[in-house]
């Protein structure tokens, strides 16, 4: 068997620092097709207001969904970061829109005995609510149980005073 000569190795040697030092690509040029990150802005709410926002309000229209829960003959809708449409669900061919449960920062719930276990932004509620008389009672309220709310792409970071809280994140263009 030969051994390689100092011509091939020098060959191979030229040919890998090639690949190494001329780089073709231009990070300048954005190939079509692709789209830069989307960037947001953080919406905030002064911990004060914010622990007072929970309430029980008229029926609205549906305009966005997240997670739908059925429990007892209740429907509840998430709308992200707004909180809850209730329907009376007794009849599932003709649910009837009863209330819209304002919890500012939410995306889940668990229901237990009759109370409501929602996030709050950062915070973890028990809410008791009573349709037939629209009121809310929240029962307890645990504090920084999650942590802040982090854009939807992770693209951006927010320096949150101390005396407030992030409830939601927009689309800045």
């Amino acid at each position: 068997m030969k051994k390689p000569t100092y011509k091939v190795i020098l060959l191979l040697m030229t040919l890998l620092l090639n690949a190494c030092i001329w780089n073709t690509v231009d990070d300048d040029i954005i190939e079509p097709g692709f789209q830069q990150p989307q960037q947001y802005e953080a919406v905030t709410m002064l911990i004060s207001e914010f622990e007072n926002s929970t309430a029980l309000l008229p029926a609205e229209p549906i305009t966005e969904t997240g997670k739908i829960y059925v429990k007892d003959g209740f429907l509840f809708i998430n709308r992200p970061n707004k909180g809850f449409h209730v329907f009376d669900n007794s009849n599932p061919s003709a649910p009837v829109n009863l209330a819209f449960l304002k919890v500012l920062g939410s995306s889940d719930l668990s229901i237990k005995n009759e109370v409501l276990y929602i996030n709050n932004a950062t915070d973890l509620i028990a809410v008791k609510p009573n349709f037939a008389n629209n009121t809310i009672e929240i029962t307890k309220r645990i504090s920084n149980t999650f942590p802040e709310l982090a854009p939807p792409n992770n693209c951006c970071y927010h320096n949150t005073p101390a005396n407030e809280i992030i409830i939601n994140w927009i689309l800045t263009e």
